[in-house]
């Protein structure tokens, strides 16, 4: 008797939560920005740059994620980035030198929320889906999302009372309780071996027919460039917003849980807006898509640098919502559809390297070009330019390999 629920679902929904906690911590640093840098005594230029450093290898640990996921599969990633996310958080709680933060906090943190993030759950999901394929990625899409929605208030709200280092380390003990027994029951690498799940022989072989495209002819052509720049554009802007939009409010006259409600807003909005961008992914051509939300993206920081009231703060952020997801799933959903699956996890860790470069960059800028210029007008600025740039390379995305070499 065939199962009425499709497993795959399942994979997706388990995932996306992962992503929520992984995603949530590394989208949250607004909120940790200021207290860590009061109790350490460490000025926004270096806090900046040890958050930086953080981006540039949780991108360095991503092609390693996927590399790894292809080889002993996406339950080993799991788990080992899990316990990875408990040792930094320990180790960045008991010591308060610039050193051991840089170490615990800025790499070997990011290295564990790179290995429970996104860039290990596409493969699986993308292995398991091929007509929704654009939907089942938008949706595990949402755990980012609701990342910043969930938790970022919940750490703004804990942080005053239990301090950064308690609020740190519960997190580490909640989402290691939550990997292990999705990391054991639920992530299954091989639909074709769940014929009790109503998977669609069809689509076994469809996977199973793939080309094998290697990663040298990849890196020649065009789209993987044009991917990865505006990736990188995603990563320096939602970073940028990550690390610096809650001090920016906060510098504008607003207050720490106005500011931290606006910027979750974001997210809040972009969970529910992520389903209907996830259907529309399947039906009309990808690349489109993707340029309108780096347009609409541009235009947001602009306003929201901008902003003088709470009632310009929520909408500009309501409308921010309708758009903020979406770049990373269809990026990949766009890497399937050019290289295949085979291939996807290493080149959507690739490409997300690309993306972390730019959060590298955002984080960094951020903080050195207030602290230059007592501003925040010129680094928001500068991502509402490159956002501008990704809609437009974006839109020359090809429809196949063949067209866009």
């Amino acid at each position: 008797m065939r199962c009425p629920w499709y497993f795959g679902w399942n994979i997706v929904i388990a995932a996306a939560l992962l992503t929520l906690l992984s995603s949530g911590l590394r989208m949250s640093m607004g909120t940790f920005f200021l207290p860590i840098a009061s109790d350490l005594h460490f000025s926004r230029s270096v806090l900046s740059g040890i958050i930086a450093i953080g981006m540039l290898f949780s991108g360095i640990a991503m092609p390693i994620a996927g590399y790894l996921v292809g080889i002993y599969g996406t339950r080993i990633v799991l788990l080992l980035g899990a316990v990875i996310i408990v040792i930094a958080t320990v180790w960045a709680s008991m010591f308060r030198d610039y050193w051991n933060f840089l170490f615990s906090f800025g790499i070997t943190l990011s290295f564990g929320t790179s290995f429970v993030g996104s860039v290990s759950f596409t493969p699986i999901v993308a292995s398991w889906f091929i007509k929704r394929r654009g939907l089942a990625l938008f949706i595990l899409s949402t755990g980012s999302m609701a990342g910043i929605a969930v938790m970022l208030p919940v750490f703004a709200y804990f942080i005053p009372i239990y301090g950064w280092q308690t609020t740190l380390i519960a997190f580490a003990v909640l989402l290691l309780i939550v990997a292990l027994p999705i990391a054991f029951f639920i992530m299954k690498d091989n639909p074709a071996q769940m014929t009790n799940s109503g998977f669609n022989n069809q689509e076994v072989s469809s996977i199973t027919m793939a080309p094998k495209i290697n990663l040298s002819y990849v890196i020649q052509t065009r789209p993987f460039w044009l991917l990865s720049f505006g990736l990188f554009t995603c990563g320096f802007s939602m970073n940028l917003l990550g690390t610096h939009g809650v001090p920016m409010l906060i510098d504008h006259g607003f207050g720490p849980v106005t500011s931290s409600s606006g910027i979750g807003l974001i997210g809040l909005v972009a969970i529910f807006s992520t389903l209907a961008l996830g259907y529309l992914s399947d039906i009309v051509e990808r690349k489109n898509l993707l340029t309108l939300i780096y347009l609409v993206r541009g235009f947001g920081f602009i306003a929201l640098v901008m902003v003088a009231t709470k009632w310009q703060l929520f909408t500009i952020a309501v409308l921010g919502g309708l758009v903020w997801a979406g770049t990373l799933s269809l990026s990949s959903a766009i890497t399937a559809d050019i290289y295949g699956v085979k291939i996807v996890g290493l080149l959507s860790g690739l490409t997300y390297l690309g993306h972390q470069i730019g959060a590298m960059s955002g984080s960094w800028l951020g903080g050195w070009l207030y602290d230059n210029f007592h501003t925040h007008f010129i680094a928001f600025g500068a991502a509402s330019v490159l956002l501008f740039i990704a809609a437009s390379i974006s839109f020359l995305l090809p429809k196949n390999l063949k067209s866009g070499r």
